[in-house]
């Protein structure tokens, strides 16, 4: 698909992107060096991020990879810092490693659940803890001294309402907006740093849909969905382009959905046609009843 921004809408930008070598990190990390960026992902395997990379590489863009843990405080300080040698600054910063998997709250074990919200949660706040000093403005390698960077969380849909068998990333994803939000305040504040996140709905093609199920969601709720269809990963990195450019610059503190209205999506317990036959008889009878007040005035 065509990209709405200009081609070098973030040129001489820098951004760090975490869990970037797959899925919906990878296109951020995309579309991002696609529109004028230099990106570095980072993850956990090597592999997959050498793979992420060279394929970037191979379209022309600039790019590299870091290993490491974002629940390790030594492993972010190390890509964080190995990212600003390599291209001399930090713009923006993408929290976008996550883990999730489908288990009821009976049965999910309390390491289950600590491993999720240690990614999630707690692996975003050692990221932006550790990318601070690099974002704020003035600090050493930024082009333009007068304003700070920007951070993304990536969070989710689900802890907005309740989802089933997602009581562990229903609490991460809390986690996560709050910290969007106190960052934004703080961090906004004391240092021009815009603190946003980006809420992806169902995304075809990615590992987390593969692991929820998706082809039950397809044809069972698929109907619910307002936009009746799926989202595409570069729905998600479109939103993440927006925030990073300077059609976003006042935008601090916000929690965007991209999910088609698919969180606000109810069963229609009665059918349209019903509704529709209800309502001409209810007005039909508001109608007659008006017309006879009137009558009796007369």
């Amino acid at each position: 698909m065509e990209s709405p921004f200009r081609s070098d809408v973030l040129k001489n930008r820098v951004a760090l992107i975490t869990g970037g070598g797959s899925g919906i990190g990878l296109e951020i990390a995309t579309q991002l060096a696609r529109h004028g960026a230099q990106v570095a992902v980072m993850g956990r395997r090597s592999d997959v991020l050498d793979k992420a990379v060279a394929a970037l590489q191979t379209q022309g863009l600039t790019a590299a990879g870091f290993e490491g843990d974002v629940r390790k405080q030594e492993d972010a300080a190390r890509v964080v810092a190995a990212t600003v040698e390599r291209f001399g600054k930090l713009d923006i910063l993408v929290n976008n490693a996550g883990g999730n998997f489908l288990a009821s709250a009976e049965d999910l074990t309390p390491n289950g659940f600590r491993t999720v919200v240690d990614i999630d949660t707690v692996g975003t706040y050692i990221m932006c803890h550790e990318a601070l000093k690099y974002l704020k403005k003035g600090a050493p390698g930024r082009s333009d001294t007068s304003t700070g960077g920007l951070i993304i969380n990536i969070s989710a849909t689900l802890q907005y309402t309740a989802a089933w068998y997602q009581i562990h990333l229903s609490a991460a994803k809390s986690g996560v907006d709050s910290i969007t939000r106190s960052l934004a305040l703080e961090w906004g504040a004391d240092y021009d740093i815009r603190v946003n996140g980006i809420a992806p709905g169902p995304i075809r093609d990615t590992t987390a849909m593969t692991k929820l199920a998706a082809e039950k969601m397809d044809t069972e709720f698929g109907g619910l969905m307002p936009l009746v269809k799926f989202g595409e990963k570069w729905d998600v990195a479109m939103a993440a382009v927006y925030l990073a450019s300077d059609a976003g610059k006042y935008v601090n503190g916000a929690t965007m959905i991209v999910d088609g209205g698919f969180w606000l999506s109810r069963p229609r317990h009665v059918p349209k046609e019903e509704v529709k036959a209800l309502a001409k008889a209810i007005e039909k009878k508001v109608n007659k009843t008006s017309a006879v007040v009137s009558s009796s005035k007369l």
